[in-house]
């Protein structure tokens, strides 16, 4: 739970809703630059020009959620390898509070994709960037398939109305905003990676399972052995262990 005073309980955090914009995250960083102390949700009804993990588009019609958090020097870089983790223990705290008995098990893929019944249900996209000042702005994005999903998708993709959840964007934030205060005081600027890989392994989705991991120069193969307790995946090759910062996994 939020620690009363912390410096991400409850009531540090702002929220600004706004009807239109190009992206979320970009609204976020164009307030940091003008100084904005962060700890800030910006949502938006709809985006026209969404993006998601290296520069893909995210689909971002009216009745989804859109929304993106402001950090101002969240941690030393050195300890925000943890931070998506969290982020997604956050989000898919959200969807729990949400989804009735009925629907397919809610589940993360590394790192921080939220899948329902295998099916991605939801994007987070990191973004940081250096101010003048030297301070370090960093923003979370995520965009979540409440009535819309993408039509084209190269993986399955499902909504939350498909799995039953027929809630209004703003139910969602409002449970969002609870759930990623509450992880942030738990991430505690980076200390707590060991309480955070702990919590995100409980609903981990393929441990034990044959995946492809796709790095920007190769594709690899193996059993997907966990992640250490610095986050990182382990892929066991048969042949050795590699510890992956950073990839696209696909299940088998």
């Amino acid at each position: 739970m939020s620690v009363q005073g912390g410096r991400y309980a409850l009531q540090t955090f702002r929220h600004e809703a706004i009807g239109e914009t190009e992206s979320t995250n970009s609204a976020c960083l164009i307030r940091a630059r003008a100084g904005d102390p962060g700890n800030l949700w910006v949502t938006a009804e709809r985006q026209t020009a969404g993006r998601g993990r290296r520069g893909r588009a995210w689909t971002s019609e009216p009745g989804n959620l859109y929304a993106s958090l402001l950090l101002i020097d969240p941690a030393p870089a050195e300890r925000l390898g943890s931070l998506p983790l969290a982020v997604a223990v956050a989000v898919h705290g959200a969807f729990r509070s949400v989804l009735p008995p009925t629907a397919e098990p809610a589940e993360v893929k590394w790192p921080n994709d939220i899948l329902i019944g295998r099916k991605k249900t939801c994007g987070i996209l990191l973004e940081s960037e250096m101010l003048p000042s030297g301070k370090r702005a960093l923003v979370i994005g995520i965009g979540i398939n409440i009535r819309h999903r993408p039509v084209d998708a190269p993986y399955g993709v499902t909504s939350l109305n498909e799995q039953g959840a027929y809630v209004a964007p703003e139910e969602v934030f409002a449970h969002l905003y609870r759930e990623m205060a509450e992880m942030l005081e738990i991430w505690d600027e980076g200390r707590a990676v060991a309480a955070v890989t702990a919590l995100w392994r409980k609903i981990a989705c393929g441990i034990g399972e044959t995946i492809r991991v796709n790095l920007p120069d190769r594709s690899l193969v193996g059993r997907f052995a966990g992640i250490d307790d610095q986050g990182l995946l382990m892929l066991d090759t048969g042949a050795e262990q590699l510890a992956i910062a950073a990839g696209d996994v696909f299940f088998a």
